[in-house]
């Protein structure tokens, strides 16, 4: 029986580097593209097409010969990347998705899978650290963060029309803070949990046991681990669920409490000094009510569990870095 045959736009990415070796290891044939390839390890792609999807002759060359697109292409990263790009990102992103969604749609593909963010979510509701939970209809009135939740709300809003008008079969899921071993974890566009494995590991390696943290660490967030991220988009992709669906944990921890995890993991003492720099809203969780009565199902990694592994492939990539042996 022939494989279905899937594109994977941002396959050289964190969630899209791991999304691959997740279909192929289900029998899919799968297409990756991207800017470039995966930095950490090899891609398990059956091919491996290095594009810009911000060209439209680049998106129908992508998107050729396939029944289904796992969109994760995008400019993107942690909240200093986003607090201070707007501009590129509004720009990059808008182009990456509307041509990557026309393309598809002129090249018969079947099943499109958009996946939006948390950010889309109103300033307004989110300026306590205890947070009440986001539930999807809380995406309006809109007020979203920054220019990378403008544009990924208003592709939500493309995607629901071209299934409305085309009979494009599309599918959008809300990202809730994701994080997981071979992923940026330095230069600027590392989220959260990837910054506070490297200042700690560099803190156990180096003795010196002073970490930075942005503002007062009271900012709250639900982190969701990358295996169950990847569930979570398979069994949407599978289900006849059309609205936009959050998919994230719904524990709410603190940036200082996520730092003592962290350390208690590392096995080392930390000194937080907290020094100026963007912290996003105040508070954000996910309200899964709506994950668990569409999909039967909700993330099952623990928070512990996913910073240990995390950690543990950070901690090597810093010790390599430093030249530091076992």
């Amino acid at each position: 029986m022939r494989s279905t045959r899937v594109l994977v736009t941002g396959a050289g990415g964190f969630i899209g580097h791991h999304l691959v070796t997740y279909l192929k290891a289900r029998g899919y044939w799968v297409r990756g593209v991207d800017l470039k390839y995966p930095e950490f390890s090899a891609t398990d792609a059956d091919e491996f097409e290095i594009l810009d999807l911000r060209r439209w002759d680049n998106s129908l060359q992508a998107t050729r010969g396939v029944e289904e697109v796992y969109g994760l292409a995008a400019d993107m990263g942690g909240m200093g990347f986003i607090s201070a790009h707007h501009a590129q990102i509004l720009h990059n992103n808008t182009l990456i998705n509307f041509h990557t969604l026309e393309a598809a749609r002129i090249n018969g593909v079947q099943r499109y899978l958009f996946t939006s963010s948390a950010c889309i979510y109103p300033e307004y509701k989110q300026t306590d650290t205890n947070v009440t939970p986001l539930k999807e209809e809380d995406a309006y009135p809109a007020q979203p963060q920054e220019a990378y939740g403008w544009e990924k709300l208003i592709t939500e809003q493309l995607c629901q029309h071209y299934r409305r008008e085309y009979g494009l079969e599309t599918r959008i899921v809300r990202f809730h803070n994701i994080f997981g071993p071979l992923g940026t974890w330095e230069g600027g566009r590392e989220k959260a949990p990837a910054a506070l494995c490297r200042k700690i590991a560099i803190a156990k390696l180096t003795g010196n046991n002073e970490i930075e943290i942005w503002g007062d660490g009271e900012q709250t967030r639900s982190f969701c681990y990358i295996d169950d991220c990847l569930t979570g988009i398979f069994k949407l992709m599978r289900s006849d669920y059309h609205e936009p669906l959050n998919l994230g944990q719904d524990r709410l921890i603190s940036i200082n409490e996520l730092a003592d995890m962290i350390a208690d993991i590392a096995q080392v003492k930390i000194v937080k000094k907290h020094v100026p720099g963007p912290q996003g809203v105040r508070g954000r969780n996910s309200d899964n009510t709506r994950l668990r009565q569409v999909l039967n199902w909700v993330p099952e990694i623990s928070l512990e569990e996913g910073l240990a592994r995390t950690y543990a492939w950070i901690e090597d990539q810093v010790r390599a870095k430093l030249n530091l042996g076992r």
